[in-house]
């Protein structure tokens, strides 16, 4: 059995184990077990919600009976106080939460489909969460290219003095976040499953032409001064870039190479 169909039996499988547990509610799948199946591939994984009655969020979090009655788990790591990260026996991993229904309006999420319920709930379909998404994308080119400016310098500097963990984040991390924030305004974009939570998922399908470069940014820990210049040369391709800057960080990433 492929991979998708099994990732998509599993949660059938919880779904079955959990008819017997009068308070459990509702079993959303989320991401590519959600409303997005057809993204699923060999490297998908499992992610939802169990939604259950009130008062018994702690029982379904403190006793895990009810995912090992679908498959035993190996793994399990409680990463937060409403879920886990779990392994299961055949190599299946996943990530849940548990919620009773009154803090579903705390929580921001999308796109989750129903895969099992209990019979005597009624599940509102388009429910909304009260919660905003992250802001992910910016409107100020000038904001994000004079931060990314002022971060390679600062960076460089900080690899200079054998800094090169931090400058690494300086320079291949924080300029290029920005950049990814502003992306929209720079190229078009390819509807390719944006993420509402995280914009370098799927970049290399949304914004094609940027990731042609990104190799060239973020050259590593032991050539950060190559990947300052280009995130330069980037920058200037669409911006007028401070040219007293300009010069002084191509001065300083020359030095160090």
């Amino acid at each position: 059995m492929r991979r998708q169909e099994l990732l998509l039996l599993r949660l059938d499988e919880i779904g079955i184990a959990l008819e017997v547990r009068r308070e459990a509610l509702l079993l959303l799948g989320l991401g590519s077990v959600g409303v997005e199946t057809h993204r699923l591939d060999e490297y998908s994984d499992l992610d939802f919600f169990l939604i259950v009655a009130t008062g018994a969020k702690d029982k379904f979090i403190n006793q895990l009976d009810w995912l090992e009655d679908a498959c035993p788990l190996t793994y399990s790591f409680k990463n937060t106080k409403d879920g886990y990260k779990v392994m299961f026996e055949d190599g299946i991993y996943g990530e849940f939460a548990v919620f009773e229904e009154s803090e579903l309006k705390g929580i921001s999420f999308s796109g989750g489909r129903v895969v099992w319920k209990a019979s005597n709930y009624e599940w509102n379909t388009e429910f909304e969460s009260t919660v905003d998404f992250p802001k992910l994308k910016a409107e100020s080119v000038d904001y994000v290219v004079n931060e990314a400016l002022t971060n390679i310098y600062v960076g460089l500097g900080r690899f200079a003095r054998g800094e090169k963990l931090s400058a690494t984040r300086f320079i291949e991390s924080y300029p290029v976040n920005g950049i990814l924030s502003v992306l929209h305004l720079l190229e078009p974009e390819v509807d390719c499953y944006p993420d509402k939570f995280s914009n370098e998922r799927r970049v290399e399908q949304r914004f094609p032409e940027f990731s042609k470069r990104m190799g060239s940014l973020m050259q590593g820990y032991d050539s950060v001064p190559y990947s300052a210049l280009e995130l330069l040369s980037y920058l200037e391709e669409f911006y007028p870039v401070n040219e007293r800057m300009s010069a002084e960080i191509r001065r300083l990433a020359h030095e160090l190479i």
